[in-house]
């Protein structure tokens, strides 16, 4: 079995409200940070010789490709979830 971590966020110029409501409330605390981006990361553990079904899993079921991007990493074995 092979681990993989995927990360999605948001491309580059779509409204991030879950950023800007953590920016804010960043600012409201004193901490003072020039921009937050709210994503997802999901870990899943595949089948030995499934890491092509990772990306169109991403693509038909975990990500909407139009606003959103991801990268795919494998995680090492024994840091698997």
């Amino acid at each position: 079995m092979r681990a993989f971590r995927v990360t999605i966020m948001l491309k580059p110029g779509v409204l991030d409200a879950p950023g800007q409501a953590v920016e804010r409330g960043l600012d409201a605390l004193g901490y003072r940070v020039e921009q937050v981006r709210v994503g997802k990361v999901v870990e899943m553990i595949l089948p030995e010789g499934e890491r092509a079904g990772v990306d169109e899993i991403c693509a038909r079921f975990l990500a909407n490709p139009l606003i959103e991007t991801w990268t795919i990493e494998e995680i090492p074995a024994g840091a698997a979830p």
